[in-house]
């Protein structure tokens, strides 16, 4: 079934849509980042600011990228040219987005494959009776191997195409479909033995039971900043990800009350992320403000002190798996899309030469670890891969969100009423109009307020 008078692919079912951009959404965001971060802000109180903001700042976005998306029937590139006023510019910023979608990729694709690594070294066995020591040595080492470390990135990277390779339908619906259905019966399954840990209660209260005066520890301003900031991350929203999704799209359901549902199932999956990894931590008197390594050094630990660590330990990197696996396959879709819409390229061709890309646009990330460490883009202790993240998540997601923001909601850009009707067309929850100056001057300042924080920890703040 194509989209009618424009020959585009469509896909097959409400809930194909669902599960895609929620997976789109369930990547490192939320398995990988949430839980760390929440671990460093003081838990649930965070969790608590972080929830408020997911709402108000980064909802709205997503609804408004779905709209240009199904209005345009194009991805990001063509969507504002498509809608823009005559003689407007907006466009450029259509590149700009693809530009993150590659960059967000750039080293996605590189940790997604630490997480593939460390699912078959789990089932190896390899991490088994490991001192803590010898755990962390054990990740620096799978850094340190430049050969390791392309292995398991382009392992990643052919994963992602092939099944984008097999059509919008047969591959990228259907793949997600099995894998989000998989990824929700695993993340319940893991919570309901972590909460049941004995000591896993002091856990469970950390995560859930908010303490206000925890924010202060790392100041106030910078946890209520880390929460805007992650409640953008961990949408994807801003360079046009969830937008193709939406040009995918039929007009039966209104895009308010889609864009709802798949919040909810994201913010599910991040919750339980926490709910598997708090109550493991606090139960084996591991800390669980670790950073990024929480779930590659930390949580290796908890398993080996775990009985049947192994088979627990594995299902936990399934579980991590499907969710980063979800998200590249998604954005890879996107890139696909690109090719096909903007230069009429076939499938294949564009799959082809998309992965080509890929293969050469990652490799100085995973190269950053071993061959690449001198390079210190932001200073000592820096790496390709911190550089990498801060275009996207300090630039291109809050800029971006800014973009549609204001593309929407002014009449020099798209405007309210065409966004509004596009939002509201079909059954379901319809978009609340009475919130217009909000959305038009100071849902902007906040976004604003979010880039420049990112600036000031950078540069400022050490």
């Amino acid at each position: 079934m194509r989209n009618a008078g424009l020959g585009r692919e469509s896909l097959a079912t409400r809930l194909g849509f669902l599960f895609i951009s929620a997976g789109c959404a369930i990547g490192l965001g939320n398995v990988w980042r949430f839980p760390y971060i929440t671990g460093k802000y003081g838990g649930a109180a965070f969790v608590l600011i972080y929830l408020v903001f997911l709402v108000m700042m980064a909802l709205p976005v997503m609804i408004m990228e779905f709209s240009v998306g199904r209005a345009a029937r194009t991805n990001i590139a063509g969507a504002f040219r498509r809608l823009e006023p005559a003689g407007a510019k907006w466009h450029v910023y259509g590149y700009l987005g693809m530009f993150g979608n590659y960059a967000l990729m750039m080293f996605s694709t590189v940790v997604s494959g630490w997480i593939l690594a460390y699912f078959w070294y789990m089932i190896s066995g390899q991490l088994h009776g490991l001192s803590p020591e010898e755990v962390e040595a054990f990740f620096r080492a799978t850094l340190k191997s430049p050969a390791g470390q392309l292995f398991w990135m382009s392992l990643v990277i052919f994963i992602g195409f092939a099944v984008c390779a097999m059509g919008l339908r047969s591959g990228v619906e259907k793949v997600s479909k099995v894998m989000m259905s998989g990824l929700f019966i695993i993340v319940i399954i893991l919570a309901i033995r972590a909460v049941t840990l004995e000591g896993a209660g002091a856990g469970v209260e950390f995560y859930l039971k908010p303490d206000f005066g925890k924010l202060t520890e790392t100041g106030l301003w910078t946890s209520i900043s880390a929460a805007m900031g992650q409640a953008f991350f961990t949408l994807n929203v801003g360079i046009g990800s969830m937008l193709i999704f939406g040009s995918y799209l039929g007009r039966e359901r209104s895009l308010t009350g889609e864009s709802v549902n798949i919040m909810c199932l994201d913010t599910f999956a991040a919750v339980m992320a926490g709910l598997i990894i708090f109550p493991s931590c606090f139960a084996f008197g591991v800390e669980p403000d670790s950073g990024p390594g929480l779930i590659f050094v930390t949580l290796p630990n908890v398993f080996n002190h775990m009985t049947h660590g192994l088979v627990w330990g594995a299902l936990f990197f399934v579980f991590m798996s499907f969710a980063v696996l979800s998200t590249v396959i998604a954005v890879f879709e996107n890139l696909v899309a690109f090719g096909i819409d903007n230069w009429r390229a076939s499938r294949r061709k564009s799959v082809t030469v998309n992965l080509s890309l890929m293969l050469i646009l990652a490799a100085p990330c995973a190269l950053g670890f071993n061959v690449l460490s001198d390079f210190t883009p932001l200073g000592p202790g820096s790496v390709v891969l911190d550089l990498e993240d801060f275009i996207v998540s300090n630039n291109l997601l809050p800029l971006g969100s800014l973009i549609f923001v204001i593309f929407c909601s002014h009449r020099y850009g798209w405007g309210w009423d065409n966004f509004i009707t596009e939002a509201d067309t079909g059954r379901g929850l319809k978009f609340p109009k009475i919130l217009k100056p909000y959305f038009q001057y100071i849902l902007p300042i906040c976004i604003l307020i979010i880039f420049f924080q990112g600036y000031y920890e950078l540069f400022f703040k050490r």
